[in-house]
């Protein structure tokens, strides 16, 4: 089965020739309504995408070619097609990719311009990349969404950011239209679509190193703050790839945090209270976050049948039977586990003679005003014990 290329709006040249050969082409009807007919029978390509595969796979052993847009390894339909078929049964005919061909049409340099997914994704998944003065290049799901990213960027305090809104680029029907977010012009914008930026506005902007600002984080007072956070996550070292579980997440800010240091990484929220875990997916879904799994229970129950994770963090409520199920079941995991209360202290005292690792205690104090003049107020101290299990 070979896969076909269609430029994101036009047949590239290597496409025509795999059709000429072809027995079946299959594709959405926009590509398919640009193969001149031919000896090849047709068929549409449904939504959702992958309703699609049992219809090719029905032609396995016979030469069929799959119109997919733009590159399709990259944001594109190839991963998915490659890997339901074995190897030497497909080959890929690149063509070039909206990013390459928006970034030419623009005249900016792909190797500085951010390149994001969101035709199947949410728009926060942007938030970490509005800063004023960052270039980017998004696809977007259809026409439509033009005027709610628009919206989105307004909302967060962006409108001033300029757009390029290309449609059918590589294509007979390629057109570019400019505006800003906060004024996009009176016109309606058809798929395929995507959407150049150049950032510009006043809105808050998300630091790039770990201990954000608590104001990131919705909570009811439980939750790591920052300066115990940028602690925690240097201890807890995302490594690319590695999967995190916060247990006693609170308002999720440690695994929020740790997805925001690689989109490698991913992460399990343990949250017994559900108006919690009903934060923490609010929290996730502002930054983008969508990647954070949420379960909803008391550990260690509620660990059986995770995925293995590589590292965890325990806020608070360290138990002897949390410590001795995790010893039992994570070994090679690093846990990282914080203590406030005097048991708890002791717990984790008794743990790092026992098990080893590093045992930190941590003072924290800022200025406040005392009467006329200013004085250290101090925070409760931090325990703070690491180890590899």
């Amino acid at each position: 089965m070979g896969l076909g290329e269609d430029g994101t709006d036009g047949l590239a040249p290597a496409s025509l020739a795999a059709i000429g050969a072809a027995e079946i082409v299959m594709g959405p009807p926009r590509h398919l309504a640009l193969v001149a007919p031919g000896k090849a029978g047709r068929i549409d390509w449904p939504v959702p995408f992958a309703e699609g595969l049992p219809r090719m796979l029905a032609h396995r052993g016979r030469r069929v070619v799959v119109l997919a847009s733009g590159d399709p390894f990259w944001f594109g339909a190839g991963r998915v097609i490659a890997e339901a078929l074995a190897p030497g049964e497909w080959r890929a005919l690149p063509g070039l990719s909206c990013f390459a061909l928006a970034a030419n049409r623009l005249g900016w340099p792909l190797e500085t311009t951010r390149c994001r997914a969101l035709h199947a994704a949410p728009l926060s998944r942007l938030r970490a990349d509005l800063a004023p003065g960052v270039r980017l290049i998004v696809t977007l799901r259809d026409g439509d969404a033009v005027r709610a990213l628009a919206q989105y960027l307004s909302d967060e305090g962006f409108g001033d950011t300029r757009l390029t809104l290309c449609e059918g680029l590589g294509g007979p029907r390629e057109q570019l239209t400019e505006g800003t977010a906060g004024c996009l012009p009176d016109a309606a914008f058809r798929h395929p679509v995507c959407a150049a930026l150049e950032v510009a506005g006043d809105g808050h902007v998300l630091p790039q190193t770990s201990g954000r600002p608590d104001t990131w984080f919705a909570h009811d007072g439980q939750i790591t703050k920052r300066p115990v956070r940028a602690l925690t996550l240097s201890s807890l070292a995302p490594r690319i790839g590695e999967h995190l579980w916060d247990i006693g997440a609170g308002s999720g800010s440690v695994g929020l945090e740790w997805l925001l240091a690689d989109p490698s990484l991913s992460a399990t929220a343990v949250e017994a209270d559900p108006g919690r875990a009903a934060r923490i997916a609010e929290n996730a879904a502002r930054l983008g976050l969508d990647r954070l799994t949420i379960v909803t229970g008391r550990a260690p129950e509620a660990l059986d049948g995770l995925a293995a994770p590589q590292a965890i963090f325990v806020g608070g409520g360290m138990s002897e039977a949390l410590l001795g199920w995790l010893t039992e079941h994570c070994a090679g995991a690093r846990l990282v586990a914080n203590a406030v209360t005097l048991e708890s202290e002791a717990l984790l005292a008794c743990a790092h003679a026992r098990l080893g690792g590093t045992l930190l205690r941590c003072e924290l104090a800022e200025a406040a005003t005392l009467g006329t003049r200013r004085g250290w107020q101090a925070a409760r101290p931090i325990v703070q014990w690491s180890v590899t299990l």
